[in-house]
């Protein structure tokens, strides 16, 4: 997406007008406008020379954001972006009022107070005649102050497109113009000393309501304006983590330099205290590392060589020097910028009907305005009454209030997203989480922790140090994961060599220490070597049960113990699950596992249905079979579940950890906690309800007041009022937004259950999915060349040794091998296995 910055936009009429003529250029695919942050997302082929020009056409200014690309345009770029979002507009606002309203109060002294009320002043002021002059003046200067809203507003109905200003200056100059015939009529009837017709048309005069409606229209933009830049405050702290020098070691020099002037591969000092510059590679030194402001965990991340660490964060402990490794745009914390910016810049589906609304607006209350002073006039009410009604409806309508209840929410909600480490892409994503009626969860690093460890250490003669050193021992020469965890279970204790260490088929090593045959592996591979006890069995079935993978260990014959390895569960994703259910979401783990490993890590979690043995792919085909029930949600890691993360309604990468530019997903979540995703939901569905508050608020004030000044509930709206309530109900609905700050996103306390799903339909679907899955757990191999049961032993115990096969059997005068996984097994792993033994496969089912 490429964005651009729009100048002259007053309201959602303006914002209207530019997307309608951007979209209309050949080669835009899509174009979103901003009225809250004055941008535009463009899409497509078009040249940004052509776009600007159509924005020039339609009457506003563009120009192009930043180009990223190099360290020194990403620097720049950003600090173009945190200018463009700085309040210029309040302090001219602020000018304009400081002139404006002590030059009002001098006319309404004058106009109401003496006119009216009969206040003191000079003599002269008792000279109806004279008072009109004076005031006439006054109001000429309070204008010509505001003058902007006639030359925005009078060229935008030139154009054909009137806007908001186009209403304050209709209603303004209709208040003046009127005043001023009046005048003229009270000066030519002095004239002819008919001083009883000068009282009656001075009584007629509207100056005050000519200066007061682009007054106090001005007081609710400043408003407007102040709590707008307020809604960015989240965006704008973080472009100014950035910092602006770093200091690189040249030579064994340190030389202080510009952020922009860092290359990658240039190594960087950071002392206790400082911020770090771009993202790098601890090279030397160890500390603590504050992230809080880009994942949201207040707890310091410890850091040692090795590690890698961001741009904006604060170095709070130790000297450390460090390799850059992303500068620019593409450091993690430019990408947190470039994401939350993109969001901002685009348009929730929420945000449609207000669109097609404020399109319409501004004409339709222009007619309006005209019907009631031909109605006024034909029902027999005098033309100044008729008058003032119309200029009510002008200055009443507000079609900010209607441009801006989706994008002021939409930006506060990102911001506090990003607080929490939680980035939106789009406004779409953050209003479709907010709707999610189901969440499919990847199990490995979602729901688990994604590493196995050893939960379970069961000696048998022996002491668990001693079962555990020797099981070490001998699993240091495997590269498996399972022997992974078992060795850091042993760190600290002493090994021993291990000689003649080999890996046999069926799951299982063997080795010599000490001079003494050490066997370890599955319980399949011990139970054909007739070392496993009913006893033993019955344990590792039980623990099997549970979710864990049994490993047992025997020394020359003998058992020597059991040791159970697994991938545990998150601390925060039974908790997760909860929160899930209770806003009334159901929950569906997908996974490459065995059906009673999937049942075993549901069960501890609380997750509502499994589908087990599922590939990647195999993934997105069950979010497409779940998606007719209701919108889904996948949350996965954004690798292998890329596909599955696309096809959902809502993609959600967790654990992005410094990679927050995931293509496939919708929403990105920094930390691993899974908590965070239900954060992610809940925040959404706040701001769902606070863009149908605003929404609500919009239409309402316009439906009530419209008809009001229009005197259809029999009441004589003065302009003046109306002005009033047009100036304050746009400062409504961006202080509402604002309230979203206040949201705790991870306190479920105020939870509400949304439209559920039949959990009797999931779980038919479910089961359809899973007996589908089940089938391609299980796969037959056309084998040419087996001549007898031998032949028969040789395939099976080859395809056996193959990592993931549960079992396999043969039969020579079939020709075939049929295998049975416990996990996803590639085809040419198969092949490869049988071709090994000088036999042929000539297909796979």
């Amino acid at each position: 997406m490429q964005q651009y910055q729009v100048s002259g936009m007053s309201c959602a009429a303006c914002s209207s007008r530019v997307e309608k003529a951007v979209s209309g250029v050949p080669g835009v695919t899509s174009c979103s406008v901003s009225l809250l942050t004055n941008s535009m997302g463009v899409e497509g082929s078009a040249s940004s020379a052509e776009i600007i020009r159509a924005v020039e056409a339609a009457g506003y200014g563009a120009s192009l954001k930043g180009t990223p690309g190099s360290a020194a345009s990403g620097s720049s770029s950003s600090w173009a972006d945190a200018e463009a979002l700085k309040d210029h507009e309040t302090p001219k606002l602020k000018r304009r009022l400081l002139f404006s309203v002590p030059i009002l109060l001098v006319l309404m002294y004058f106009s109401m107070g003496h006119g009216m009320w009969g206040w003191p002043a000079p003599e002269a002021f008792d000279n109806h005649v004279f008072l009109g002059l004076f005031e006439l003046l006054l109001a000429l200067a309070v204008m010509i102050i505001n003058g902007k809203f006639f030359t925005s507003g009078l060229s935008s109905l030139l154009r054909g497109a009137p806007n908001m200003d186009t209403l304050v200056a209709l209603g303004s100059g209709a208040s003046f113009a009127y005043s001023l015939a009046e005048l003229f009529l009270m000066i030519l009837a002095q004239g002819e000393g008919q001083h009883g017709t000068v009282m009656k048309y001075g009584m007629n005069l509207y100056f005050e309501s000519a200066a007061m409606i682009p007054t106090l229209i001005t007081v609710g933009k400043m408003l407007e304006a102040m709590s707008k830049g307020r809604t960015t405050d989240a965006l704008k702290s973080l472009m100014q983590l950035a910092p602006k020098t770093a200091v690189l070691l040249r030579d064994g020099t340190e030389i202080e330099v510009g952020v922009e002037e860092v290359r990658a591969g240039d190594v960087f000092v950071v002392r206790p205290g400082e911020q770090i510059p771009v993202d790098g590679v601890i090279q030397k030194g160890m500390t603590a590392v504050d992230e809080s402001a880009l994942t949201g965990e207040s707890i310091p991340s410890d850091k040692t060589e090795g590690d890698p660490v961001s741009a904006g964060t604060m170095n709070q402990q130790g000297y450390i020097e460090c390799r850059a490794t992303r500068v620019g745009e593409d450091t993690t914390l430019a990408q947190i910028i470039r994401t939350v910016s993109d969001a901002a810049a685009t348009k929730a589906p929420l945000a449609r009907i207000a669109d097609r609304v404020s399109g319409i607006f501004v004409p339709a209350v222009i007619v309006l305005a005209l019907l009631t002073l031909i109605g006024w006039l034909v029902a027999g009410r005098p033309f100044s009454s008729a008058v003032a009604r119309g200029i009510s409806v002008l200055v009443i309508s507000c079609p900010c209030a209607l441009g801006l209840a989706t994008p002021v929410a939409v930006m506060v909600g990102s911001g506090v997203g990003a607080r929490n480490g939680v980035l939106y892409k789009t406004a779409a994503a953050l209003e479709s989480a907010g709707r999610t009626q189901m969440i499919a969860l990847d199990k490995t690093g979602t729901v688990t922790e994604g590493q196995p460890c050893v939960t379970d250490v069961l000696p048998l003669g022996r002491t668990r140090d001693e079962l555990l050193s020797l099981a070490a021992s001998l699993e240091r020469g495997s590269e498996h994961p399972l022997a992974r965890a078992v060795t850091a279970a042993a760190e600290g204790l002493p090994l021993s060599e291990v000689s003649e260490f080999e890996a046999l088929p069926g799951h299982g090593l063997r080795g010599r220490l000490g001079g003494r045959e050490v066997l370890g592996g599955s319980l399949k591979f011990l139970a054909s070597k007739g070392l496993v006890s009913e006893s033993v069995a019955a344990q590792a079935d039980t623990l099997a049960e549970e979710g864990k993978t049994p490993l047992l260990f025997a020394v020359d014959g003998e058992p020597a113990g059991l040791i159970a390895v697994a991938d545990p569960i998150k601390p925060d994703s039974a908790q997760a699950i909860r929160e899930l259910r209770g806003m009334g979401i159901q929950t569906v783990m997908l996974t490459g596992d065995n059906l009673r490993t999937a049942r075993a890590i549901s069960g501890q979690a609380g997750v509502d249905q499994v589908v087990a043995g599922v590939l990647p792919e195999g993934k997105a085909e069950v979010i497409r079979r779940l998606k007719p029930l209701g919108r889904i949600a996948m949350v996965g890691d954004g690798i292998n579940d890329a596909p599955a993360l696309t096809v959902a309604d809502s993609g959600i990468a967790i654990g992005a950890g410094t990679d927050v530019a995931i293509d496939a997903a919708d929403i990105v979540v920094m930390k691993s906690r899974l908590t965070d995703v239900t954060a992610a939901i809940r925040l959404s569905r706040a701001t769902i309800r606070n863009i149908h508050q605003n929404l609500f608020w919009a239409f309402f004030y316009n439906a009530i007041c419209i008809p009001l000044a229009m005197g259809l509930y029999g009441v004589e709206m003065k302009p003046m009022y109306g002005a009033a309530a047009m100036a304050l109900s746009s400062f409504f609905v961006c202080m509402n937004a604002l309230r979203l700050n206040l949201l705790n996103p991870h306190d479920a306390g105020h939870d509400r259950r949304g439209k559920t799903i039949s959990a009797e339909t999931l779980e038919k679907i479910v089961a359809e999915a899973t007996e589908e899955e089940e089938k391609t757990m299980k796969k037959t191999l056309k084998v040419e060349g087996m001549m007898c049961p031998h032949c028969e032993a040789r395939v099976k115990k080859a395809l056996e040794a193959v990592p993931g096969v549960e079992s396999a059997s043969a039969d020579h005068k079939a020709g075939t091998a049929v295998v049975v996984l416990s996990t996803q097994v590639e085809d040419e792993a198969l092949r490869a296995a049988v071709e090994a033994q000088d036999y042929s496969v000539l297909g796979i089912e």
